[in-house]
């Protein structure tokens, strides 16, 4: 009996460390929207321009997003030439192997989902509970 014990506690960190933790620094590579799937379908040349000019104007900062151990996190917009984030914002957030859910501050109720399509070493993909065309892909930072 006391060797069945020993092995269960044992085993089972084994099975824990197996998860991939979100926990650390990651950027935004790549996003796509509803937009991108209905203009794709339409197959208009002038409607694909108009996307990719929009695209073209929203801006290159990287945006990084924070998850710590605490559940709490920190989205920031990294400027270029400066060490300082901006338009920093702090939140809770909740994690379970199939979904990241961010909360209220005050009420903890969850205000967005997001489906995690896939968390392997260094890459993050999730796409939205609400509309699955939207995904985002993002990298682990140091």
């Amino acid at each position: 009996m006391k060797t069945l014990i020993l092995l269960a506690v044992l085993v089972a960190p084994s099975f824990s460390c197996q998860a991939q933790s979100i926990v650390g620094r990651w950027q935004l590579i790549k996003q796509s929207s509803c937009v991108d799937d209905e203009a794709g379908a339409l197959g208009d040349e002038e409607t694909q321009l108009l996307v990719d000019e929009m695209k073209a104007m929203s801006g290159a900062t990287p945006q990084i997003i924070e998850f710590r151990a605490n559940k709490t996190g920190q989205e920031s917009t990294k400027i270029v030439s400066s060490k300082k984030s901006y338009n920093s914002k702090a939140f809770l957030y909740r994690y379970d192997e199939n979904g990241l859910y961010f909360l209220d501050k005050k009420s903890r109720t969850i205000i967005e989902g997001f489906t995690v399509e896939r968390l392997e070493g260094d890459s993050l993909i999730i796409s939205n509970s609400q509309r699955v065309c939207e995904t985002k892909v993002f990298v682990r930072i140091k």
